[in-house]
């Protein structure tokens, strides 16, 4: 395994915006060969995987791989005989190795679990050199919004989930550590903290770039157009939750400046780029990203898959090959007015969940954003989640607006709710109104509308 260094991530992100195509294909096929054959004989759980597989193969012959069945074989999964997964256990008790390198040697992230069990993630040094030789070649749609960006100073401060090894929060922090010099440049604020304290500290540190999920950023629109907030970003990047159209229009039309996303995971790193078109151009030189269905087959360009499998090519020592993510997207090759060439995806991401219904005996799943978008056509509501319970129970939190009643709102939502439920078939809905708030998952810090919690 060839060590990468940053700058060499950047020379070999930028070399790739020169190459033909049939030179691109050649050095995917080369990195998945390498990665392959490196794998098979450093991992014993690949080894295994894979007994079957030769030299000569197809992407398709190499059996897909979940967060489960890896987790559960931890250490004969990673390339690495130098590290336990009880070691990196007893390593994340102290939340001060938050942004370390357990062993000097690899950063620690965790998944949030918020769809079930944490996945821990370990990165060495080329892994961490080309996330960010891909973020820094990248990340800006448009030049003028990077060049705005340094005139600016180059401040940035995120909103994310701290208090635990998160991509952002650890990735912040292992900066500041290795650069503590550079605290009046970037940091992070935690999702958790209440508004008040957020407000207070964005004013404080004024940035140039302001980060964060998208549900948290919808709650500084409001606290923006009041005046609270006294900041002037020249451009906001949103990650970790979807970004609908709606709330990027209203971001861009609270803050003045242009608004942008990516398609990430702590799996893969960045998968994809927003362009100016805000299609999402896969970085298909590092990774692979194949659209399937529940069976794991292919789904053709144009048609949305249930989940998609990806294929880091760049992490030799945790190898994540042919990897079910549960993200909903659609697969494009078309031409991009912006003439990237690489295919783009369309997504929905990692969002509100889809809610299941049961009548006369039939399964009805309706998705989140239309749900979302029923409920806040009430005016007065300023933050709404829907819990379904299973048999179609469903529990409605709502934060009102001053001088907006709770019931009231409720029975408004809940008439709204109960048509458009009716519109799909689903008639014998129980929609009742909750005491509690809405609220974050508690250890990510992300917020969901809509959840599904079957019994």
């Amino acid at each position: 395994m060839k060590k990468i260094s940053l700058m060499k991530a950047i020379w070999f992100c930028y070399r790739d915006k020169k190459m033909s195509d049939s030179e691109k294909n050649r050095i995917r096929a080369e990195r998945l060969s390498s990665l392959v054959a490196y794998t098979k004989q450093n991992s014993p759980y690949y080894r295994a995987h894979y007994l079957n597989i030769g030299e000569n193969f197809n992407l398709s012959d190499l059996p897909p791989t979940n967060k489960v069945d890896l987790m559960a074989h931890f250490d004969d999964w990673i390339t690495t005989k130098d590290i336990t997964l009880k070691e990196v256990e007893t390593f994340m008790t102290d939340l001060d190795n938050i942004g370390r390198k357990i062993k000097g040697k690899y950063l620690v992230f965790t998944t949030s679990g918020s769809t079930g069990n944490p996945l821990v993630a370990l990165c060495d040094r080329s892994t961490n050199n080309v996330m960010a030789g891909i973020n820094i070649m990248r990340s800006f749609a448009k030049r003028a919004d990077f060049m705005a960006f340094l005139k600016g100073g180059g401040k940035t401060m995120g909103v994310f989930a701290t208090g635990g090894f998160y991509l952002g929060n650890s990735s912040v922090r292992a900066r500041l550590l290795s650069m503590p010099w550079k605290k009046r440049q970037f940091g992070v604020i935690s999702a958790l903290y209440p508004l008040p304290r957020i407000v207070a500290e964005l004013n404080a540190f004024k940035p140039t770039m302001l980060g964060g999920y998208p549900t948290i950023l919808e709650l500084l629109i409001d606290e923006q157009k009041k005046g609270h907030l006294k900041i002037a970003p020249v451009i906001i990047m949103t990650g970790g939750e979807y970004l609908s159209d709606q709330l990027r229009e209203d971001l861009e039309d609270a803050f003045g400046c242009p608004v942008q996303t990516t398609y990430s995971c702590t799996e893969g790193g960045t998968i994809a780029c927003e362009c100016p078109e805000k299609h999402f151009h896969i970085n298909d030189d590092w990774i692979i990203v194949e659209p399937v269905d529940h069976q794991n087959q292919p789904v053709p360009d144009g048609v949305q898959s249930d989940k998609v499998l990806i294929t880091n090519l760049y992490n030799y020592t945790q190898p994540f090959i042919r990897y079910e993510v549960t993200d909903r997207v659609v697969m494009h090759h078309e031409p991009c007015p912006c003439n990237n060439p690489s295919p783009w995806l369309t997504l929905e991401g990692r969002t509100d969940d889809i809610l299941t219904f049961y009548e006369d005996g039939k399964t009805i799943k309706i998705p989140p954003l239309a749900i979302y978008a029923t409920l806040k056509e009430i005016h007065g509501i300023l933050r709404f989640q829907l819990i379904a319970h299973g048999q179609n129970q469903l529990e409605l939190r709502i934060i009102p607006g001053n001088g907006h009643d709770p019931q009231s709102l409720f029975e408004a939502a809940q008439k709204n709710l109960a048509t458009f439920l009716a519109g799909h078939g689903v008639t014998n809905a129980q929609i009742a109104f909750s005491e509690l708030m809405p609220m974050q998952h508690p250890q990510s810090g992300k917020f969901k509308h809509i959840i599904n919690k079957p019994e």
